[in-house]
This record gives C-alpha cells, sequence and structure tokens, in this order.
C-alpha cells in the first residue's frame, strides 16, 4: 500500500477508534447509572445523550470524566505498547497505532484546556462539579496535554520514523 494511503487509512481508523472509546467510555458509564437515552450523531462526531434529571452532580462528573479518562490510559497503554507495536510488519497497523497513539494523548488534554470553550464546555461542564474551579480544570489539562505531547515528541515520534526509515518509508 502506498504511504499516503497508509496514513490515510491509519489516520481515519485513529479517529473511529478514539470516538469509539471516548464516547462508548460515556455510553457504558450511562448505561450503568441508568440514565442512558441515545445516541446523538452531529458533525464533526457523535455523543452521547443521557438524563441529567437522573443523576447526581457526582452521577454527572463522573460520566463526564469517564470518556477523557479512558482515552488517556489507552494512550498510555499505546505508549508502552510502542516496542511491540513496531514489531508488526503491517505498516497499515503502525501507522494506526501511530495516529491512535496522537490522538488518545492529545484529543481530550486540548479540547479540555482550550477548546471547550467555544464550543459549548462539553465534559468540562460535568469535570467543574467535582468542585474543581474550571480555570484550575483547563490548566491540569493543559499541563497534561503539554506532557503527553513532549512525551509523543521525544519517544513516540522518533521511535516510529526510525521503523519506517528503516523499513523503507520516509515518513509516517
Amino acid at each position: 500500500m502506498k504511504s499516503n494511503a497508509r496514513k490515510w487509512l491509519g489516520l481515519i481508523t485513529a479517529i473511529l477508534c478514539y470516538y469509539i472509546v471516548h464516547e462508548g467510555t460515556h455510553a457504558i458509564a450511562a448505561l450503568f447509572m441508568g440514565s442512558y437515552q441515545r445516541i446523538k450523531f452531529m458533525f464533526p462526531g457523535m455523543q452521547i445523550v443521557v438524563n441529567k434529571d437522573a443523576m447526581s452532580d457526582l452521577q454527572l462528573a463522573v460520566f463526564c470524566i469517564a470518556g477523557p479518562l479512558a482515552t488517556l490510559l489507552l494512550g498510555y497503554a499505546l505508549v508502552l505498547l510502542t516496542k511491540r507495536i513496531l514489531k508488526s510488519n503491517n505498516k497499515v497497523i503502525k501507522a494506526t497505532f501511530y495516529y491512535m497513539t496522537l490522538g488518545m494523548l492529545i484529543i481530550d488534554p486540548v479540547y479540555l484546556s482550550v477548546l471547550c470553550g467555544f464550543f459549548g464546555g462539553g465534559d468540562m461542564n460535568g469535570i467543574i462539579l467535582f468542585g474543581i474551579p474550571e480555570v484550575v480544570a483547563r490548566l491540569a489539562f493543559g499541563v497534561i496535554g503539554a506532557t503527553n505531547m513532549f512525551v509523543f515528541v521525544k519517544y513516540i515520534y522518533p521511535a516510529y520514523k526510525a521503523d519506517f526509515s528503516k523499513n523503507g518509508v520516509t515518513r509516517t
């Protein structure tokens, strides 16, 4: 498969995996709390709709932090599994895990530190129900995002770059 097609397939698959993990974790939390209503599809993705009246503030906070927590934990697991992933002979799998690692580590911290203010808050609306001031939560997610970006640039990118370079592929 050509490098460009592999990149696009890897990127699209990684985005789908992000939504499955993030929104799927929200859905599981809502189901356990008995407040799940439906999945709402909208641009650029989807959202789990819950009956907020059936939830306590703590339940809503847990529901909102569940998605970002799941993506971050998966991102950290992928960082730890990088050497194993790179043993694969399948370049599409490697490209997918490359973009998946990046997405899981970066998307939620960037959204929750910067972008949530432009899009109605989303998960941040529930996270602040833990009693954490929004500015503190946003700063914390900014630090998490910066740390995750450092880990990605310092360890993940060079590992994948070296692997793809030795296998005759110049870029990931």
